[in-house]
């Protein structure tokens, strides 16, 4: 089973190129981010055609989550992260696919801090952490897939001191995901790739791309209850020199 998460950036503007990656990568689940439609402007009927159904929180503008899964309908568990009633950002969904849960998660960016979105970001980390805590309790088949808008660690970023002040490497946002991670979730491309650069963002601006100079910022963390089924995990970084592409790259992994 291939589970993937993908920051698509305008799912509308980038669907020829989603499509295209459906068609060679053939993922079982993909987890979407950054829809930037509303729910009406959901581009269901291609999706559908191209054998994914689907489920999905949308908003305009900005934002916007969904699960696809191949040949398969998702269902859909829960449309929103709980513990803050009036947060109306679509930032989370979860959906039931073959006997699993799969999220798709974008949190919060966090820019500018010190800030009220910086402290939202790590609000946001809390709701996350007492959310998947119940997962682990239960001892449930769970992927957290998502863009964490983390860079966990000094690995995880080009070598640079160009982002010292940004939200995405700041400690305590680094603290936030290793608190998550240490509930007892298995991160997939680290755990098999414990010592390698790997990157799943790439900045439109300064000439970042053709230079790598990348964050991995997209993660894929498996429960207890299927960390032992983990084969392989990667990043389908060719996907980022596309024609049209979003500023991310799929993130993949396959378990037994």
């Amino acid at each position: 089973m291939k589970i993937a998460t993908f920051n698509i950036n305008n799912i509308n503007r980038r669907l020829p190129n989603l499509l295209a990656w459906l068609r060679a990568a053939k993922p079982d689940v993909v987890a979407l981010q950054e829809l930037k439609a509303s729910d009406g402007e959901f581009p269901a009927a291609a999706i559908e055609k191209a054998g994914y159904g689907a489920v999905w929180r949308g908003q305009k503008t900005w934002n916007g989550v969904a699960i696809l899964a191949r040949n398969a309908a998702p269902i859909l568990t829960r449309d929103r992260l709980p513990g803050r009633p009036g947060d109306h950002e679509s930032r989370y969904i979860e959906a039931a696919v073959r006997g699993i849960i799969v999220t798709s998660i974008y949190l919060p960016n966090g820019n500018p801090q010190p800030g009220p979105k910086f402290d939202y970001k790590l609000d946001w980390f809390a709701r996350l952490k007492r959310h998947a805590n119940t997962f682990i309790q239960q001892d449930l088949p769970v992927v957290l897939a998502g863009d964490y808008n983390v860079a966990p660690t000094e690995i995880d970023i080009y070598p640079t001191r160009s982002w010292d002040k940004d939200a995405l490497v700041q400690p305590k946002s680094r603290a936030a995901y290793a608190s998550l991670v240490s509930q007892g979730w298995c991160d997939a491309i680290r755990k098999l790739h414990p010592d390698k650069r790997i990157y799943t963002f790439w900045d439109y601006k300064r000439n970042r791309w053709p230079r790598d100079a990348g964050l991995r910022l997209d993660h894929l963390l498996l429960s207890p209850a299927l960390a032992s089924r983990l084969a392989k995990a990667g990043v389908d970084k060719k996907v980022r020199g596309e024609e049209g592409a979003s500023d991310h790259a799929p993130a993949w992994l396959v378990l037994r």
